[in-house]
């Protein structure tokens, strides 16, 4: 019998450190190979950690809702056989290599200054921006992490002035923003529970402070007469059921639809904010992000190429999405790469919403409950008509009033004459 100690793999391009989440072994469990280890959590998604030799567990390092560090010790195994060694990607290999990555940061350093440099820089957000309030070149920063990585007490140490800049050359001083007051603490009274923020609603906690305290939110709301969507809706349905298919449309599809031609004319609203560069980044490509309500939280898988696929076939992404994420199943690039979120709570999602931007995307789209009301029509006279809020939030740093509403009247004008959306469809 041999020991094996078993490190983190690597869980994504540019992530060093995830949540325990669960554990799904304990000490002195069988295991076999590819068995699950555990969950853990990253800013990106929830991966499973499966076993790389079986064997017998001797030892757990780390306890749920705690951090796990990539290439750092997770679960110590007692196997059959000598004791092999470390497995490629499972953190030796990725260890020793660390220097390089860093020399190479500095050699960018050397090269270039401002916010090209920073940006090539390994950082988390928060760093990055923490730097940014306060004036500080990350590429002038030593990083202490893994790969040469500049870690939050990086940045706090050079504040200090315990950290030698890389080179001479500083970046203009900005003025550093106010700091938040510590928050008080709360006291527990008789009867009280106190459940800790873990796991989805943790990250979905610390994603949704960092957009609000980021991106000055504005809100802008209309109402759509949505009775041609309805009718166009059911004749599709009626049809596809006669043809004795399964696929059955919702009204996503359509708002999906409706939104990728109103972006071909305001193309700044499918975009990325670069805050590390300060640039704004508009994407080539209509990767539409929406939101499913899982019983862990908000997830927000994305649906890549959303102008390139059918109806049908973005009825069918719409729907397997969903059911992968409320099982847990959705894979790390099926989280990553929006460039543009509708959120939607069908017939419980009220009469309007301001939503919280998908950082670091621009704008979020909130679609609302639709009913019967009356309206007047353009003969003055009153009608039922089939009616819909639908609302956007946007970075006022990089969209203007005028413009989200712009938008959101090219939205609408898709909802209310559905047939147009053929016209417009590439």
């Amino acid at each position: 019998m041999a020991i094996f100690e078993f490190k983190l793999p690597d869980l994504g391009e540019g992530v060093q450190e995830g949540e325990l989440v669960k554990w799904h072994v304990k000490a002195g469990d069988t295991v076999k190979e590819d068995q699950t280890l555990a969950e853990v959590m990253t800013d990106k998604a929830t991966v499973t950690v499966p076993s790389p030799k079986a064997g017998r567990v001797v030892q757990t390092h780390g306890k749920e809702g705690e951090i796990a560090k990539v290439h750092h010790l997770l679960v110590t195994l007692e196997i059959e056989g000598a004791a092999p060694a470390q497995a490629s990607g499972h953190g030796a290999q990725g260890a020793a290599a660390a220097p390089a990555p860093a020399a190479q940061a500095q050699a960018v350093a050397a090269k270039g200054d401002g916010a090209q440099a920073s940006s090539k820089v390994l950082a988390t957000p928060l760093t990055r921006r923490m730097a940014a309030e306060h004036g500080l070149n990350l590429a002038e920063i030593a990083g202490s992490g893994p790969q040469g990585r500049v870690m939050k007490a990086d940045v706090e140490a050079a504040l200090a002035g315990a950290s030698a800049p890389r080179n001479e050359v500083a970046a203009p001083a900005a003025a550093p923003a106010q700091a938040r007051p510590a928050a008080p603490s709360v006291a527990s009274g008789r009867g009280d529970e106190r459940i800790p923020l873990r796991g989805l609603r943790k990250k979905i906690a610390e994603k949704m402070v960092r957009s609000k305290f980021t991106a000055p939110h504005f809100g802008f709301v209309e109402e759509v007469d949505c009775t041609e969507l309805v009718a166009l809706r059911k004749r599709l349905n009626e049809n596809l059921a006669a043809a004795g298919e399964q696929t059955k449309l919702s009204f996503l599809p359509f708002i999906i639809k409706a939104v990728v031609a109103a972006m071909k004319k305001y193309p700044h609203l499918n975009a990325n904010m670069d805050e590390a560069a300060q640039e704004l980044v508009v994407r080539g490509d209509f990767n539409i992000g929406i939101a499913v309500a899982t019983a862990e939280g908000l997830t927000v898988p994305v649906i890549k190429g959303a102008d390139r696929l059918t109806l049908r076939e973005l009825a069918n992404e719409v729907v397997r999405l969903s059911n992968a994420a409320r099982e847990r199943k959705l894979k790390m690039e099926e989280l990553t790469g929006g460039s543009f979120t509708i959120t939607s709570l069908g017939q419980t999602g009220g009469i309007f919403a301001t939503p919280i931007i998908n950082h670091p995307e621009v704008a979020i789209m909130g679609i609302h409950r639709m009913r019967k009301r009356p309206v007047v029509d353009k003969n003055d006279q009153i009608v039922v008509r089939e009616m819909m809020n639908v609302s956007i939030s946007a970075d006022h740093r990089v969209i203007d009033g005028q413009v989200a509403a712009d938008f959101v009247y090219e939205v609408i004008k898709y909802l209310e004459r559905p047939d147009m959306l053929f016209l417009a469809m590439a």
